[in-house]
C-alpha cells in the first residue's frame, strides 16, 4: 500500500497488468478520483493540477495502490 497525495494528480493509473485505467484528477484523504476517459486537454490540465473531479470519475482507495512513481500510480489489482 502507498499513500496518495496531491502530487499524484495528473498521473496515469495502471492496473497490475500495466493497462491504463485513466488519469488521477483529485486526491482526498487516501482516495484517488480517476477520469477513465480523459481527453488530451483533460490530461494536460490534470498534470498541471488544474482539474477537478466530476460525475464520470471513479474512486480508487489507497489500500489498492501498490506503487507510485513520477509518472504513474499502479494498483495491485485488476480493476
Amino acid at each position: 500500500m502507498s499513500t496518495l497525495t496531491d502530487e499524484d494528480v495528473g498521473k496515469v493509473l495502471r492496473d497490475i497488468e500495466g493497462e491504463e485505467l485513466g488519469v488521477v484528477t483529485a486526491v482526498e484523504g487516501n482516495t484517488a478520483w480517476v477520469d477513465p476517459d480523459p481527453g488530451i486537454g483533460d490530461a494536460v490540465l490534470a498534470a498541471l493540477g488544474w482539474s477537478a473531479k466530476d460525475e464520470d470519475d471513479y474512486t480508487v482507495d489507497g489500500e489498492l495502490v501498490d506503487t507510485v512513481t513520477n509518472e504513474e500510480v499502479r494498483v495491485d489489482a485488476d480493476l
